[in-house]
């Protein structure tokens, strides 16, 4: 009998994603065959690409929500910030963003955009979603008062498909992707705050997660392991609609036949948030080590480089046009060997530039990165940089 608490870590990913990829290495597999002569061709790809975005190896960023707050050059947190003195709050308020920015974050759809007044510039897909998300904290919207930058689990819970609509300009013409499923998290993440006060304080406060891993953090630093632990449980009951065993909600968790008891955790977006937490942490205090224990995140713009660049190559003709649903079994495969195949693009990656994991972390290969050459790769293959597959998203997932 499996034990559900099991499947509730980076480990696990690494290590039940590493059986279906060699699964298909082996040629078991009825969807995919994989092609590690492309391994090097990839990664200098990828290197091409972070060239190109960060010319200084040593500079580049940890992969994060907060570089798309960033989107066009303009620093939107710094000004938000800079009232806050105390590094402590300052950390809090960061969470109160990023957490809810990062539940925002599945595909918006190759069809909406962004309009940013404050700086007069148009973005669409994730950095998009990034600004409309700050902008939307920003008016104050999150908190009990409806005016305070923080996030109330009172204010979540009581956020209406219009509030969405009006806050990410979406109308007849600027449709997006899986606002049901959006509203949904963050409600449920409201619910989760409440439910929680030994965690996140009797007023309700998402932001009172840094006080709750400071006090897991020895000596100013606390594992990437814990911090992703600490997540997967606080926040376990907010995906909807997910397997729970022996009554413990699994999340992003799907079934493959080539694991004896068939579960493949991938955690995508709540390692997402992991990194996207890093830089907050690190404000507030708080060192995160071991930051390679997280895996790579699979979603379309790394497992699609994969697919463009021919690493895995589909067995079917059709698998490109097919709408395919999260739990089905060829996009279980597609996504468990992107985690294995991130590793390897990650030791290529560092094998021919010359820096360790240490100075290179897999969180710096992501951005330079694996993501950014996804989304080029896309760009140079089909109009509008429509991934190589068709996904049916809900808006939680992808």
């Amino acid at each position: 009998m499996t034990d559900p608490h099991s499947l509730l870590s980076a480990a696990a990913v690494r290590e039940r994603c590493g059986v279906v990829a060699q699964w298909v290495a082996d040629g078991r597999s009825p969807h995919f065959t994989w092609h590690p002569e492309r391994l090097a061709d990839t990664a200098a790809y990828v290197i091409e690409t972070t060239r190109e975005r960060y010319p200084d190896p040593a500079a580049v960023p940890f992969h994060s929500r907060w570089r798309h707050f960033e989107a066009g050059g303009v620093d939107r947190w710094g000004p938000l910030a800079a009232p806050v003195g105390d590094a402590a709050e300052r950390a809090r308020t960061a969470i109160d963003l990023v957490i809810p920015s990062v539940l925002l974050d599945a595909g918006a759809g190759a069809d909406w955009r962004f309009a940013d007044a404050t700086s007069g510039q148009i973005h669409a897909r994730s950095e998009g979603l990034g600004v409309a998300s700050l902008r939307w904290f920003e008016t104050g919207a999150w908190a009990a008062d409806g005016h305070t930058l923080r996030t109330d689990a009172s204010a979540l819970q009581a956020v209406q498909p219009s509030d969405l609509d009006a806050a990410f300009q979406v109308r007849d013409g600027n449709p997006l992707v899986g606002t049901e499923g959006r509203i949904a998290l963050l409600r449920r993440l409201g619910a989760a705050i409440a439910a929680q006060p030994g965690v996140f304080g009797n007023e309700g406060r998402l932001g009172r997660l840094f006080d709750h891993l400071h006090g897991q953090a020895v000596g100013g630093a606390l594992p990437a392991a814990t911090l992703l632990g600490t997540l997967l449980q606080v926040l376990g009951r907010v995906w909807p609609g997910r397997a729970e065993l022996d009554g413990v909600p699994l999340g992003d968790c799907w079934q493959h036949p080539a694991l004896a008891d068939r579960w493949v955790p991938f955690h995508k977006l709540t390692q997402w948030l992991a990194y996207s937490l890093l830089e907050p942490l690190a404000d507030g205090g708080l060192r995160v080590t071991g930051l390679d224990a997280l895996t790579g995140l699979p979603e379309y713009r790394n497992g699609g480089l994969l697919l463009d660049l021919g690493l895995l190559r589909p067995r079917a003709a059709t698998f490109a046009a097919t709408p395919w649903q999260v739990h089905d079994e060829p996009i279980v495969e597609w996504r468990a060997v992107t985690v294995i195949a991130l590793d390897h693009i990650a030791a290529e990656v560092r094998r021919q530039l010359g820096p360790t994991a240490a100075q290179l972390p897999l969180a710096c290969v992501l951005e330079g990165g694996t993501w950014a050459a996804g989304r080029r790769i896309a760009a140079q293959r089909r109009p509008g940089g429509a991934p190589p597959l068709t996904l049916q998203s809900d808006g939680t997932v992808f």
